[in-house]
C-alpha cells in the first residue's frame, strides 16, 4: 500500500498519483523537495507504482540527509533492492 503522506527527517511529503508524467517527462515519478510532493504516474500497474514510490522516497531520504547531488543510477539500483526486501518480507512498522 502506498501512503498518501510520508515523513522523512521531519519533513512531510504528500504522495499523489498524476496523469501523464510518463508522457510529459519520460519518467515514472518525480519529487518536488520544496513543495514536499512525490508524484507517481497514475497509469502504472500497482507493483510499478510501489517500486517508483520507493525510488522517490529514497531520493527524499538522500536529500534530507544532506545529499543534494544524487547519482540516479545508484538511487535506481538501491531502490529496486529496497523495494524487493520491503515487499517480500512484508515490513510494517508502527501501529
Amino acid at each position: 500500500m502506498i501512503p498518501n503522506k510520508v515523513k522523512v527527517a521531519g519533513i512531510d511529503y504528500e504522495v499523489h498519483e498524476v496523469d501523464g508524467i510518463l508522457e510529459r517527462f519520460n519518467t515514472l515519478g518525480q519529487i518536488n523537495y520544496h513543495k514536499g510532493i512525490i508524484e507517481l504516474d497514475s497509469s502504472l500497474c500497482q507493483t510499478r507504482k510501489e517500486q517508483t514510490f520507493v525510488h522517490e522516497l529514497l531520493h527524499a531520504c538522500f536529500k534530507e540527509a544532506g545529499y543534494d547531488e544524487q547519482d540516479e543510477e545508484m538511487i535506481d539500483r538501491i531502490s529496486n533492492v529496497l523495494y524487493q526486501v520491503l515487499k517480500e518480507n512484508q515490513f510494517a512498522f508502527g501501529d
